[in-house]
């Protein structure tokens, strides 16, 4: 007795020297990120000023609203350091955070960003009135809160890819990569994608955690970001309808028939509210944005002299609709669906199917090339490696067991529970490859980049998934042999693993801290897959500096 008391001792000793171990490393993870995110935002701020300063700006034929405000003595400092952040689509957003929506074409951006831009350019930099105009202080709101944001969600998608995963490695290699991302100065630039990124990967972490109704009302935020938060109401849909029939095959395996009717019923009607309810939640900021553009143009209360002359001439000049109560509504508001969204990107950016497929387009075709080349054969991998698992659609029961111990519905599931592989990853890729065909067929093709690099964590678990699969400088044997090394002088950081139950500190693995860092120090030595993948991600990460901060199209 006292020999069995003693083990179990040792096993839960063991057991909890593991957990504290995987703590730290976890805890390292996450500092390592946090620096790494942080370098990244603050190399980035540094080039674009550099890059805007040496390279001459273009003059696009680009929405540029007049400057109408009195210049104070810091504005143009601010604007030689940070004025890059404000080319093409930032233009709207400063626009609508200093004026409000004033012409129709405003509408396209939608409310959350501008409005927090405004709300921290009056608060927190409200002691600098005196010394810059509320343009400055906006374009300052822009860098404070998209570097913070960024940071953010270089965390937040590594506690993402932990819980989804269920490989710590993977999801640490998946959040570098985000610190280098292709869309990168779209995520420093005064646009919504590091907001929508931020609340669109908040929410499936919550939704992993189980906290559905949170999940559905960080959802609803990004929607009030970006239109294609709509799509997002499918995360909520699918986790509600996988608990349905899972909760349906309890009752069926358990229930005697006499109950079984009741139950059936009660399951759906749960389904049904709860999808209704979500739903409707995560598509009511659409809905109030689209019903405020209408009352705004079809049922005007303002006279154009209540905008300023230089507004009003840009609009004559350019064909701007303002909104005007002593001229006829515009004829969308006579559609049977009167959607200002719709009619925007049908009329001021020619946005439809197909539409973008002409020969002229070829280069923007080829810009998002690499994006999509890498969706479908994130798409492709997955359902060739399971196929039998794609065709259920994902609904089966992780946790059910024949009497040889065995789930029979992961038959012929041929990949490893965990990693790019798991069987949470369905719903994501499901996600990812809708947006990438409505993104090919559907809108401007260029933009396709920073359209899935701020939507879907899939574009960075699959290319760190291929790194970990072709980098035999990370292979697995390597990493183990990397712990027995006593002359390697790179910093390193010990890595558990579920194999690795008890051991000593000194039988851990290890890995470089950074091991992106690594790679492109030792570029010479790594594959030809990782090099193409990490000269994709950085050759755009500078290019989009270089070009947007200047005016040049971009991506």
């Amino acid at each position: 007795m006292w020999c069995v008391s003693k083990i179990f001792n040792k096993r839960k000793d063991c057991t909890r020297r593991t957990d504290v171990e995987a703590t730290q490393t976890a805890r390292m993870d996450v500092g390592s990120v946090v620096k790494f995110a942080t370098f990244s935002r603050a190399l980035t701020l540094l080039l674009q000023a550099v890059f805007n300063s040496l390279i001459p700006d273009h003059v696009p034929d680009a929405f540029s609203p007049p400057h109408v405000a009195e210049p104070k003595c810091w504005d143009s400092l601010v604007d030689v350091i940070f004025g890059g952040l404000s080319r093409w689509d930032a233009e709207h957003f400063l626009f609508i955070a200093e004026r409000g929506y004033v012409y129709e074409h405003n509408f396209a951006f939608f409310p959350l960003l501008p409005l927090s831009l405004r709300a921290v350019a009056a608060t927190v930099f409200w002691p600098l009135g005196g010394l810059l105009n509320f343009r400055s202080r906006l374009l300052l709101s822009v860098v404070l809160i998209n570097s913070v944001l960024f940071v953010l969600n270089a965390v937040t998608l590594y506690s993402l890819g932990r819980l989804v995963l269920q490989d710590r490695r993977l999801a640490y290699y998946s959040s570098l990569l985000y610190c280098i991302t292709p869309a990168n100065v779209f995520m420093a630039a005064a646009y919504s994608e590091s907001l929508f990124a931020f609340l669109a990967f908040g929410a499936m972490w919550l939704l992993e955690k189980g906290q559905a109704l949170t999940s559905c009302f960080v959802f609803a935020l990004a929607t009030a970001t970006r239109s294609n938060g709509i799509v997002s109401v499918g995360f909520l849909l699918y986790i509600q309808f996988q608990r349905c029939i899972l909760q349906a095959r309890v009752v069926g395996r358990t229930a005697v028939k006499l109950t079984k009717f009741l139950s059936y019923a009660r399951i759906s009607f749960q389904f049904v509210l709860s999808a209704a309810v979500g739903t409707a939640v995560v598509l009511l900021p659409f809905g109030l944005f689209q019903y405020y553009g209408y009352v705004t143009f079809c049922k005007p209360t303002m006279k154009p002299e209540l905008i300023s002359n230089a507004l009003l001439e840009l609009s004559e000049k350019k064909g701007y609709w303002v909104p005007d109560m002593t001229r006829d509504s515009p004829s969308w508001c006579f559609h049977q669906y009167p959607l200002l969204y719709s009619y925007i990107q049908d009329v001021y950016w020619n946005v439809g199917f197909l539409r973008y497929y002409k020969l002229r387009q070829v280069p923007n075709f080829l810009l998002a090339l690499p994006v999509t080349v890498l969706g479908t054969a994130a798409a492709w991998q997955y359902c060739t490696a399971n196929p039998w698992f794609c065709l259920q659609l994902g609904l089966i029961d992780g946790k059910q067991k024949d009497q040889r111990g065995e789930n029979p519905d992961l038959k012929g599931f041929d990949k490893p529970a965990s990693g790019f592989y798991s069987p949470k990853v369905f719903v994501y890729l499901v996600h990812a490859t809708v947006l990438l065909a409505f993104g090919v067929f559907c809108m401007h093709i260029q933009v396709l980049t920073r359209f899935l690099a701020s939507s879907s964590p899939v574009l960075y678990w699959f290319s760190a998934h291929l790194l970990q699969k072709h980098e035999p400088f990370y292979s697995t044997d390597r990493v183990e042999k990397a712990a027995s090394s006593t002359q390697s002088h790179t910093r390193r950081a010990r890595l558990p693993t579920s194999s690795d139950a008890c051991k000593t500190g000194s039988e851990w693995r290890i890995l470089p801290q950074n091991p992106l860092a690594e790679l492109l120090l030792n570029w010479a030595q790594c594959s030809a897959v990782t090099r193409c993948l990490l000269g994709y991600f950085i050759s755009y990460w500078v290019l989009g500096l270089v070009l947007h901060c200047n005016w040049l199209p971009w991506t």
